[in-house]
């Protein structure tokens, strides 16, 4: 299983700053998503669209958009993602927003996504950029992109999938401005 590290988006709600660079506890929050996806995965991947050395820096392999889809969002992300992996190989994916990942999520996605090749995380709502996909959606996600779709969640429910229950809403809280990273 590998894990990505959705880092590509141009951080507007953080006023355009790569929120995947913003210090969180003294640490670019992109290091506390990476430090929970690691334990969970053989490898791990960076999603990022600009500062890629900075990225490259946190010693994983950075990924850009696929052409053509640059800055498409997370969908684009989980792309070059899958692309990235071999054809039989799982890909968890979390946003780089998200510093407190369930130490349990590839775990319960997978239980989730055997059945489909797909699944997403719920709380008290739907985490789709928490999600688990097996490689050979890679066909489906570029026709998808290459239509215009940009929605995760609305693409997710085009395909057989299954769904990951967890308790805890604020493992995946999205740290959106830069006040979150303070308050």
């Amino acid at each position: 299983m590998h894990g990505l590290v959705l880092a590509g988006g141009r951080g507007m709600r953080m006023g355009g700053l790569d929120k995947g660079l913003q210090l969180l506890q003294g640490r670019p929050l992109a290091v506390h998503v990476i430090a929970g996806l690691a334990p969970q995965v053989g490898r791990v991947l960076v999603s990022a669209n600009r500062n890629l050395e900075a990225y490259a820096a946190l010693g994983h392999a950075v990924l850009a958009d696929p052409p053509g889809f640059e800055f498409a969002g997370p969908l684009a992300g989980m792309l070059a993602g899958l692309e990235a992996i071999p054809a039989d190989a799982w890909l968890l994916t979390a946003p780089c927003d998200c510093p407190r990942l369930p130490p349990d999520l590839a775990e319960r996605l997978l239980a989730a996504a055997r059945p489909h090749g797909l699944a997403f995380a719920r709380a008290a709502r739907e985490h789709p950029t928490h999600a688990l996909l097996q490689a050979r959606l890679r066909e489906p996600l570029r026709a998808h992109l290459a239509t215009g779709g940009r929605a995760v969640l609305r693409w997710m429910l085009g395909q057989p999938h299954g769904v990951a229950h967890f308790d805890d809403e604020a493992a995946f809280a999205n740290l959106n401005h830069l006040d979150d990273l303070h308050g």
